[in-house]
């Protein structure tokens, strides 16, 4: 009770906004719809999960604080429920779809946000190549004019479908059984992906298979999960993919030269991450040279990546969010897990997190080194 007790006096100092929530449920799914709504999914196996569309307290969608505000819960906007495990779920832009993935992964469901009621309802499905009972497909999705959703579970069954007629418009056409952690599209032609095993690429869709790739990010990480993200272009000078082992190695490159990282650290993690399925790094859209970890802990980590210049030296964060360890009272040694991040895309420091317990939280953290 101290420890909590001294953390709730000291976030007096260290957060500039603090909210936590309770959802029914525990999520993996933090995706953002504009700057005020985010969409959350459960994940449980055994029974239906709730899809929601929340919209953010008033007083998170003001540019000042003006006080205080009726409102200082999320509001439900939409919602529908699924018949499978929600592990991932993207909003198609400029659309009212959405497109989800989970177990059992022989499939992605297509979802359409109602324009006139409160319901998100299940519209079609995408079958998938690779129907394996572990795995599940990995999604991205290409927001051109006839979008597109990529999808694979392995290297060898990654496709490129557009969302109405179904029709496949890529194939890597590759027999490389590299099953994969993440997919993010980059821009109309390009995405990048990262293997469980730290493989990293970086692909043309309007050339054959041949992507620019890293094999592996060191000789002695072998045994290791790892999950990376690529920071948008035009946010900033030096190395901008970020890549996580499940151990903390956290590796800096460049995509130019993916075989070489620019520089590697060893962040203070206090175990190897217990489902490296969690595992999650995000560069901050708003800071330059900043970034989020989490999946080991009960903790975000962020850093800044200024000063990294050696070679798998221990690095301090520059603020670590202990919020869902320490706000309920939840004893060190059965802290909850926290199961994604993101950051918002308009407010530089703030970020929501959620964790295995259920527990929402939306902070806005001070940087006291006032550094990045």
């Amino acid at each position: 009770m101290e420890l909590a007790e001294d953390w709730l006096v000291e976030s007096l100092r260290l957060y500039q906004d603090f909210h936590a929530f309770d959802l029914s449920g525990a999520t993996r799914v933090l995706e953002w719809i504009g700057e005020k709504g985010v969409f959350v999914a459960g994940y449980e196996s055994s029974k239906k999960n709730e899809i929601l569309h929340l919209i953010l307290p008033l007083r998170l969608s003001v540019k000042e604080n003006q006080g205080l505000f009726p409102e200082r819960d999320f509001k439900v906007r939409h919602g529908g429920f699924s018949d499978r495990s929600v592990f991932d779920l993207k909003h198609v832009p400029d659309t009212r779809l959405l497109v989800t993935t989970g177990l059992p992964g022989c499939y992605l469901q297509v979802w359409q946000i109602g324009e006139d009621n409160d319901v998100i309802e299940a519209v079609s499905t995408i079958d998938v190549q690779d129907r394996e009972k572990s795995l599940w497909p990995r999604v991205s999705v290409f927001s051109t004019a006839a979008p597109g959703i990529l999808h694979g579970t392995r290297l060898s069954g990654l496709k490129t479908v557009d969302i109405e007629s179904q029709k496949i418009t890529y194939s890597s056409g590759t027999s490389d059984s590299e099953s994969l952690s993440s997919l993010q599209v980059l821009d109309s032609d390009t995405f990048a992906f990262c293997g469980t095993s730290g493989r990293l690429g970086l692909v043309d869709t309007r050339q054959k298979w041949a992507p620019l790739e890293a094999f592996s990010p060191s000789p002695d990480s072998s045994g290791q999960r790892w999950c990376a993200d690529v920071r948008n272009r035009g946010q900033g000078p030096g190395p901008c993919v970020a890549s996580l082992g499940s151990d903390g190695q956290l590796c800096l490159l460049d995509p130019r030269n993916l075989c070489h990282p620019v520089s590697s650290a060893q962040c203070p993690v206090s175990k190897s991450s217990p489902d490296p399925e969690l595992l999650r790094v995000s560069w901050a859209p708003g800071l330059d040279n900043c970034l989020a970890i989490s999946g080991f802990d009960g903790t975000v980590q962020i850093y800044d990546v200024t000063s990294w210049d050696g070679k798998k030296s221990q690095v301090e964060s520059l603020f670590t969010h202990k919020g869902h360890i320490l706000l309920d009272g939840n004893e060190i040694d059965a802290t909850p897990l926290v199961t994604t991040h993101t950051w918002h895309p308009c407010k530089p420091r703030t970020l929501l997190s959620a964790a295995s317990d259920a527990s929402l939280h939306v902070w806005d953290w001070v940087d006291l080194q006032a550094s990045c």
